[in-house]
């Protein structure tokens, strides 16, 4: 009896452990940044300037814009959770060849940018960038775009103010819900730092909201989109693009198509 009550304290220590490590090391396991120095000079074919947008002490993010000369608004993209936005800055041609601006800026951590990650801060950070964008151009010429993790930030946006349009490129449908398919054994719900909650703030949502996704995806399966779209059909368009995965959407015709379309509409 007293093994047992012995080798269960073991199992329940040991399950502890587990538990503190999965809440320190998360960090490293959601976010794959790509470091920048300060005096890295990017490089494009065309336009652009770069940004940075000073939120408080210790927090910059580090943006690029990509201007056209009379654009018919402005898209505000972000990107998935690895490198930085001198990689990403390359999808900005998705709709900068539809007459219209783009800027990118990097979380915290990533590229240039500084300051301790957290949900909170990082979201406030979206809307310090918002406002400032709005202040330049008219509320309803910004256009959001959310890829994989970004779109979360994205609809939270959305829901919080009054863009023309939310794009959404393989969003997930609770951040929480993806964690918990990969560690089914850790009580997610206690144990992550960031929740992300796009199936809640997609319900506030009032412009039109349009989803892209890849019925091949196997990270974030295209289920997560169609479950999305029931929280608010009224405003929610589902893409699919057939045979796409989670990285590759822009390698189809389709795609590009797709955002022409309602780039152009």
């Amino acid at each position: 009896m007293i093994f047992l009550l012995v080798s269960w304290w073991y199992i329940l220590g040991g399950y502890l452990l587990v538990l503190a490590v999965a809440y320190f090391i998360q960090e490293k396991l959601i976010f794959k940044p790509e470091k920048l120095a300060q005096d890295f000079q990017f490089k494009y074919d065309a336009p652009f300037s770069e940004l940075f947008f000073d939120i408080e002490p210790g927090v910059k993010i580090n943006g690029l814009h990509f201007h056209r000369e009379n654009p018919a608004g402005l898209v505000l993209y972000f990107h998935g959770n690895t490198r930085s936005i001198k990689g990403w800055a390359k999808y900005s041609g998705d709709f900068y060849r539809y007459n219209y601006d783009v800027v990118l800026v990097d979380y915290r951590g990533f590229g240039k940018s500084t300051g301790k990650r957290s949900e909170e801060g990082m979201l406030n950070d979206m809307q310090f960038i918002y406002n400032d964008l709005k202040s330049k151009y008219p509320e309803k010429h910004l256009i959001l775009y959310g890829r994989s993790i970004g779109s979360g930030f994205a609809a939270k946006l959305a829901s919080d103010n009054h863009p023309r349009y939310l794009i959404l490129d393989a969003p997930y449908y609770s951040f929480s819900k993806v964690v918990e398919r990969f560690l089914p054994i850790l009580p997610v719900r206690f144990v992550l730092r960031y929740h992300l909650r796009t199936d809640k703030w997609i319900q506030s949502v009032t412009c039109p909201i349009y989803i892209i996704h890849g019925t091949k995806d196997r990270l974030i399966p295209l289920k997560n989109s169609i479950r999305l779209q029931q929280l608010n059909p009224g405003k929610i368009t589902l893409i699919r693009i057939h045979g796409g995965g989670h990285n590759n959407l822009p390698s189809f015709p389709e795609y590009h198509n797709f955002i022409r379309d309602i780039l152009q509409y």
